[in-house]
């Protein structure tokens, strides 16, 4: 088991009778060192509770008020009656010679104490007038730096709970550390399908690990995906493209044929066939690419990415999403649900969250590609998409106020090629709560865009990793944080962050979600509040270095997320109420608070995560946008097929 340290103002008695034999002075200053432990990591329920419960002994222990005597500068008196309950009581000093031993290490608040001892506090004020001050081995602290020091003492034990609970839902395939579970609650029964390892869900784990040098559970989830990507997947007769890779897997156990006495492990993926909905999941694939180049990055180990068989599963990916279709936008086009809002939400299209991981896995793809004949036509089709699809975004996705009073003044049925509405979006889709709700400062990329339609809601991942990997110009970039900024009540409140926003309520919301009691207004992916969210909102801050940003939601974290047992979402406008049906103890929840912190504190080590737009993309999009509408068109040339 790992051990987590934190420091209190306490003694040995202060701390449950279990915990004392951990328990050692540090001879630098007055604080008490602490360690736990869990003795046996597999019992993962007891055990996990074990260490909430006292993680909130510690946090209560943290808050108790200052000296009630001279001579026994440590006692204090609890403001939580939590603390009787779980035996968190404060031994007084069994004599004066240890308190006249001990006091060059104690600590003095001002001069001044709560509690009826005044007295013995008017007893130090005497001392102090007598000798002319208080002796210089004494230290004075002010009530700020107590605050402080409480503060710090809370974040580090908030940081080491995290970590206890990010270790205990690691997942194990034949001994080896192979993923993170999607939730570890032991308070609920029902465990549907949050006992697996989902793809998108172990990305910010996978970070984390990356982050703290833990590199082999990282090594394992790619190589072992990689393998399930060639399984056959079937649902109803029919088999999707090869270079799917599955929504999640599980470890399971079973009997060997011919000999019920032993077992063996085998892995169980999900590529759609069982999930709600029977989605399959567009995101997977290009989410183990972003790994996959964040893993070499970080370790340095480059010969994961150089394998046969690795450059085999990023190929048949590529081929997946770069395949021919009836669709004339370079972005790609997919179902409801297909993402991480996994439920009908009306993004079915070209929704932005897709584009944004598509584009950054082109861009991953392209660095980590072996140069060799096979591959030209490959690399070649993948350049001409970049350049088409970020175009295509920065023109026709962005959003801010010039822009939707250029929309309000549109003129529809423009049929020519040199047409300024090339849509055909009517200016009375402009919905009204955007029209008060835009600031005149900042902007943002649309949720969708379609024939005659587009989504203005303002989807959090999508805006984010759009900056994160360049597919906003850098003004775009901007206008995006300033936006967050100025609306942080409605995107930000009580918790960051609103997965979308605003909510579909009422007659839409029957309509678009089909009267969906998990998603309902402002709920779950109808704008709930995923703390997940954190660890992008963190590398994009970081990237457009602007790191404020992320500071100030990640405070808004700490002040609640281990108290509330790491939801996964939270409800209403504000984010004021745990989500009515999100699971406690929510893996990437607890992952993604880890990485954003691990992030601020070491800005550098987000590099793994950005792409940097090159010159040659921008130069071919200088040179879209110079180009005459009215060019003449042309035979075109069939073009060269690629071997995967």
């Amino acid at each position: 088991m790992g051990t987590s340290e934190a420091m209190l103002q306490v003694v040995p008695g202060a701390l449950p009778s279990q915990f004392h034999s951990g328990l050692c002075f540090d001879k630098s200053n007055s604080f008490l060192s602490f360690k736990y432990h869990v003795s046996n990591r597999k019992e993962r329920s007891y055990g996990l509770m074990q260490q909430l419960n006292f993680s909130r002994t510690l946090r209560c222990c943290k808050r108790m008020l200052a000296l009630n005597s001279i001579d026994d500068v440590y006692r204090g008196k609890t403001v939580n009656d939590r603390l009787d309950s779980l035996s968190c009581k404060c031994r007084q000093a069994e004599s004066d010679s240890e308190v006249t031993a001990e006091v060059g290490n104690r600590i003095w608040i001002n001069g001044a104490a709560n509690g009826p001892n005044i007295k013995n506090i008017e007893g130090v004020q005497q001392l102090k007038h007598e000798n002319g001050g208080l002796p210089s081995n004494i230290k004075v602290a002010t009530a700020g730096t107590i605050n402080n020091t409480l503060r710090s003492v809370s974040v580090d034990s908030i940081e080491d709970e995290a970590w206890d609970l990010l270790r205990a839902s690691i997942v194990y395939y034949c001994g080896n550390p192979i993923g993170t579970i999607a939730a570890n609650d032991p308070t609920n029964s029902s465990i549907s399908n949050y006992d697996q390892v989902f793809i998108r869900d172990f990305i910010p784990s996978g970070i984390a690990f990356l982050l703290k040098g833990e590199y082999d559970i990282v090594r394992n989830f790619i190589l072992y995906t990689l393998q399930l990507q060639s399984w056959e997947k079937t649902m109803d007769c029919h088999s999707p493209g090869q270079g799917l890779m599955p929504a999640s897997f599980k470890v399971r156990t079973v009997l060997l044929d011919g000999d019920d006495s032993a077992t063996e492990e085998v892995l169980d993926p999900d590529f759609g066939e069982a999930a709600i909905g029977r989605v399959a999941p567009v995101d997977s694939g290009l989410w183990w690419i972003i790994l996959l180049r964040a893993y070499g990055k970080c370790s340095g180990d480059l010969s994961v990415q150089e394998r046969v068989d690795v450059q085999t599963g990023i190929k048949m990916i590529l081929k997946l999403c770069l395949a021919d279709g009836f669709d004339m936008f370079p972005t790609l086009l997919v179902t409801d649900g297909s993402c991480m809002i996994d439920r009908r939400m009306g993004i079915h299209g070209h929704p932005l969250e897709i584009q944004a991981l598509f584009y950054s896995a082109l861009l991953c793809a392209r660095e980590m590609l072996a140069p060799e004949d096979g591959s030209a036509d490959l690399i070649r089709a993948l350049n001409n998409r970049l350049v088409a699809l970020s175009f295509h975004i920065r023109e026709y996705y962005w959003i801010d106020l010039r822009k939707l009073n250029e929309i309000y003044r549109y003129k529809t049925e423009e049929y020519s090629y040199d047409a300024v509405n090339k849509f055909n979006i009517y200016p009375d889709q402009i919905p009204p709560w955007l029209v008060e709700w835009m600031s005149n400062k900042g902007g943002y990329l649309i949720g969708n865009l379609q024939p005659a339609h587009m989504d203005f809601r303002f989807f959090s991942l999508g805006n984010l990793w759009s900056i994160v990997s360049s597919l906003a110009t850098i003004d775009q970039s901007h206008a995006i944080l300033d936006l967050i900024e100025a609306k942080w009540a409605e995107l930000v409140a009580d918790m960051p962050l609103k997965i979308c926003y605003p909510a579909l309520e009422g007659q839409e919301w029957r309509i678009i979600t089909g009267s969906d009691p998990k998603n309902t207004p402002w709920s779950y992916h109808n704008a709930g509040s995923w703390p997940t969210l954190l660890w992008q909102l963190t590398v994009a801050c970081i990237k457009m270095n602007r790191p404020g940003i992320a500071e100030n939601a990640i405070k808004i974290v700490e002040r609640r997320i281990s108290r509330d047992k790491w939801p996964e979402y939270y409800d209403t406008k504000r984010a004021r109420f745990i989500g009515k049906q999100a699971r406690l103890f929510q893996t990437w929840s607890i992952a993604g608070y880890l990485v954003a912190k691990l992030l601020l504190a070491n800005p550098d080590a987000a590099k793994i995560l950005i792409n940097i737009e090159d010159s040659e993309l921008v130069n071919a999009f200088s040179c879209m946008l110079s180009a005459n509408p009215k060019r003449k068109r042309a035979r075109i040339v069939s073009r060269q097929s690629y071997i995967v």
